[in-house]
């Protein structure tokens, strides 16, 4: 241990008080009992003094020999030895009077008186002087030497208290500074083992025990520190497991929905929604691509203000959020990061997923993983619902076919045989008066043939069409350029239906509906502007064919012209109508106006529950 130890260094500090007081006792008791080394002879001696000069009084026959001897013992060692060397001294005083009395007084008084004559009367008086100072004297020794052992008493009075004020310090030191900083740092290894680290030792000093509670409580901070970040680290680690496993069982029971329903809106914002909730991310924002359209296209959104233009079912608003929550979402403006991780099969880009999150919170690992998943998932799902369609439009494609050849093989033979016969009867030399009859029922027959023919030809043209491009926009495209082609002039086209609106079917009707109004617009109207509108209209779409020809006669519908009477009948079909008027300015306004069948899908069930 250091020499410069504070803890040793109180310890040496207070046995040296009590080494220095013990010695610091016995020196002065030393010295005081030296200084009254012979008092005691000298107290003899003086009361000696006391007899002796009453024994002078006697005047023995040796008497000149005593008053000699006397003045030996008055002025002996023992005597002048318990004297002090300060002649100022009281007691040194006190004897220089006792000797000045002898010398001047009683010796002189004593050597003078004869031996036959009585002793006078003023030689006892100044016997009895003298040995009034002798007394005093012999008293004033006997005070010094009460008093120097009254001191030696003070002495070894205040030794054996500073002594036991010393040791008893000492205790409450050990106790204070030593016990309980040890039982104190006892009890915060015994915390520590509990896995407490709450306790601290707050020692105040500088000795080994205050160095030593400041290490234990910095051990134990940072032991809380390092077993707190272990705890959230295991913490964060379970809830990412936790959120891993709801999202999987999400992934998995969302699965079989987006495969099952056919509006990729309606199965994936529920399943989007959970997603965030549980990865604490959001808005989540789908959007497809097409091979001809330039921009992608948003199909589907988990946070709107306003209904969104591809919607498909006006009576669910599980993507409408108020403004104010809208306002607190991560954004671009909002402290919010975007990831777009592409929705793709190997060989083409099937769409984006846009996924926003918190910049403060990022996005872990596990989420971005789970992420990746579940734009695969969206692939797959976006890829067989194409596959679907396509299949349904070949389905339907060859459905068609069938049926147009079977109305070519039958009907439209039959249709055939029937205009023979009609010209064999005209060839027929009838007169008489019958003939106008007869003439005018062939001509009615004719017309009523080529009426059936003409439209069997236009039945078998809408069975034998089909959609050989990947949408109706191409279709639409196309059609577009094959009458601008007929017409001379190019024909407008406006198109904005979202990905999807339409089924099969649907695209088929309304296409045959665009090409019957481009037909009549070219064929009987005359027109040199055309314009064709699709728009979506939420929850309705809307076709428009628009041409500044001549317009309908007065009829609305040409004879045996049965073009209106079919795109009526396909609104029907459709669930929709179809509107046919001349416009103000001059010529033909033809709009159609549905609801698409899956947009009716969840209302219709509800209705019928």
């Amino acid at each position: 241990m250091p020499s410069n130890s504070p803890l040793v260094r109180r310890i040496t500090i207070a046995v040296g008080a009590v080494v220095l007081t013990a010695v610091v006792s016995m020196a002065t008791t030393l010295v005081v009992s030296q200084s009254i080394k012979g008092n005691a002879t000298a107290i003899n001696l003086a009361g000696a003094l006391r007899m002796g000069a009453f024994q002078l009084l006697a005047r023995p026959a040796d008497q000149k020999a005593m008053i000699d001897r006397y003045q030996d013992r008055l002025t002996s060692v023992g005597i002048t030895r318990a004297l002090p060397a300060d002649k100022g001294h009281p007691l040194s005083r006190q004897y220089s009077e006792v000797q000045e009395s002898w010398a001047r007084t009683l010796r002189p008084a004593l050597e003078r008186q004869p031996l036959e004559r009585p002793v006078p009367a003023a030689t006892v008086t100044a016997t009895e002087q003298f040995v009034g100072e002798v007394d005093r004297l012999v008293t004033m020794l006997e005070h010094r030497t009460e008093a120097r052992v009254d001191l030696l008493y003070l002495i070894q009075l205040a030794s054996l208290c500073f002594s036991v004020l010393i040791i008893a310090a000492l205790f409450l030191d050990l106790k204070t500074r030593v016990l309980r900083p040890l039982q104190t740092l006892v009890e915060i290894a015994g915390a520590v083992g509990e896995k407490n680290f709450t306790r601290k030792a707050n020692l105040k000093g500088t000795d080994e025990l205050a160095r030593l509670g400041t290490a234990f409580d910095q051990m134990t901070s940072e032991l809380a520190l390092t077993y707190g970040e272990l705890e959230e680290r295991a913490r964060l680690k379970t809830e990412e497991l936790e959120k891993s496993h709801a999202a999987l069982q999400l992934l998995h029971a969302s699965s079989r929905n987006l495969f099952a329903n056919h509006d990729l809106c309606n199965g994936a914002v529920l399943m989007l929604q959970e997603m965030e909730q549980l990865l604490g991310i959001g808005p989540i924002r789908l959007y497809l691509h097409d091979k001809e359209a330039t921009e992608p296209v948003q199909a589907v959104t988990t946070a709107a203000r306003q209904r969104p233009f591809y919607c498909r079912d006006h009576h669910c608003n599980a993507c409408l959020v108020t403004p104010e929550v809208y306002d607190e979402l991560p954004a671009e403006d909002n402290d919010g990061r975007r990831l777009l991780l592409p929705i793709r099969i190997p060989g083409e880009l099937l769409g984006t997923l846009e996924v926003w999150y918190p910049a403060d919170l990022g996005l872990s690992d596990t989420a971005r993983r789970l992420l990746e998943t579940l734009s695969d998932q969206l692939a797959t799902a976006i890829f067989l619902e194409r596959q679907i369609t396509e299949e349904q439009q070949l389905t339907l494609a060859e459905e068609r076919t069938v049926i147009a050849r079977e109305l070519h093989d039958s009907l439209a033979q039959s249709l055939s045989y029937l205009k023979m016969q009609v010209t064999r009867l005209r060839r027929l030399d009838i007169n008489g008066e019958q003939k106008p009859a007869h003439d005018a029922i062939l001509d009615e027959l004719s017309a009523g043939l080529n009426s059936a023919y003409r439209q069997l030809r236009e039945l078998l043209a809408t069975f034998r069409l089909k959609l050989d491009t990947p949408d109706l926009a191409t279709a639409l495209r196309k059609t577009i350029e094959e009458f601008s082609g007929r017409l001379g002039k190019p024909v407008a086209l406006h198109y904005n239906l979202p990905p999807q609106t339409l089924s099969p079917n649907e695209e088929i009707h309304t296409l045959q509906i665009v090409r019957e109004g481009l037909a009549n617009a070219v064929k009987h109207a005359d027109a040199t502007d055309i314009s064709v509108t699709v728009v979506f209209e939420s929850p309705q779409v809307r076709v428009r064919i628009r041409d500044n020809g001549k317009g309908l006669p007065a009829a609305d519908q040409p004879v045996h012209h049965y073009g209106l009477i079919i795109m009526q009948d396909r609104a029907r079909t459709l669930g929709g109508d179809v509107n046919v008027a001349n416009r103000e300015e001059g010529g033909v306004d033809v709009t159609l106006a549905f609801v698409p069948k899956i947009r009716n899908l969840i209302h219709s069930e509800v209705l019928s529950a």
